[in-house]
């Protein structure tokens, strides 16, 4: 067994708390400015004024969506077990609308998600080309969550059902959320950083191979929406609908679009090593449709 005896609160001053979580999230948003900027180092057809106002859309509308499934999620599972409401476990935010904002919690899907939407909405307004932004993400959006998922780890939050293997986590802390009185646990977020790492190197190796745009951003998803699906059997959670977590409802609905979709459109081409490289947009933030 492998003890994790990290305390999720880095510092305290005053009632001012920085936590491990906070941090790696921001670290996250900090590396997808920065893959997105090595994208136009690297000559794609996007500027970097086009960048940071992506990620003045991105980033606010990911933390509300990520909030406000969270808060669904919450809230259904209340109504359906009044016992973990009343234990705490959950918070029914359907009776008490006020702990809505400023509250803890958020879902890693909510964000992916939500940044997309948003992203989705700026390049409509822009008239950008939504897939080609879309696969420019994708492999900088798996390895985000992955050091998302860090935080995961230090916060004690996502973890997995007992294990007699060999590296079951147990949390030592008194203060982390996994903290259980020595039960070793699937270290369920160490999965999936791996995974994620994997997923990353699936991307780069194959991203200039798939046509038309957004098939790299629908394999991305899909390969999320698999991981997800199944890993949430090993996590601790409560069932939100027909005995799935609310994660893996989303993930089959997520499947049940991008599979069908790559299957139709989704094509392998070869590198056309003759053709010139696409010149970089240094003079408008936006690219005709």
């Amino acid at each position: 067994m492998i003890n994790f005896g990290v305390n999720p609160v880095i510092f305290s001053l005053g009632t001012f708390s920085l936590r491990w979580y906070g941090t790696f999230l921001a670290l996250a948003v900090v590396w997808m400015i920065f893959w997105m900027w090595l994208q136009v180092r690297k000559g794609a057809q996007i500027s970097t004024d086009t960048v940071l106002s992506m990620a003045l859309v991105g980033i606010p509308s990911g933390i509300i969506f990520a909030r406000l499934l969270h808060v669904i999620d919450d809230g259904v599972i209340a109504t359906m077990h009044p016992d973990l409401a009343a234990s705490g476990r959950v918070i029914n935010y359907f009776q008490h609308p006020g702990l809505i904002i400023g509250g803890e919690g958020l879902t890693a899907y909510g964000a992916v998600l939500g940044a997309a939407l948003g992203i989705w909405v700026y390049c409509k307004v822009t008239k950008m080309k939504l897939g080609y932004v879309f696969d420019l993400l994708a492999p900088g959006v798996i390895i985000a969550q992955a050091i998302g998922r860090l935080g995961c780890l230090c916060n004690g939050c996502c973890f997995g059902t007992p294990t007699k293997l060999p590296w079951g986590l147990v949390y030592t802390d008194p203060e982390s959320f996994g903290y259980n009185g020595g039960i070793a646990c699937h270290p369920t977020v160490a999965y999936e950083i791996i995974y994620n790492v994997i997923v990353f190197g699936i991307l780069m190796s194959i991203r200039k191979k798939l046509k038309p745009d957004g098939s790299v951003f629908m394999l991305y998803l899909a390969l999320y929406a698999v991981w997800r699906l199944g890993i949430d059997f090993l996590r601790d959670g409560t069932p939100f609908l027909f005995g799935l977590h609310q994660a893996q409802i989303i993930s089959i609905i997520v499947l049940i679009i991008t599979v069908p979709w790559m299957i139709i459109h989704t094509r392998w081409v070869k590198k056309d090593k003759a053709a010139p490289p696409p010149t970089p947009d240094t003079t408008t933030p936006a690219q005709p449709a």
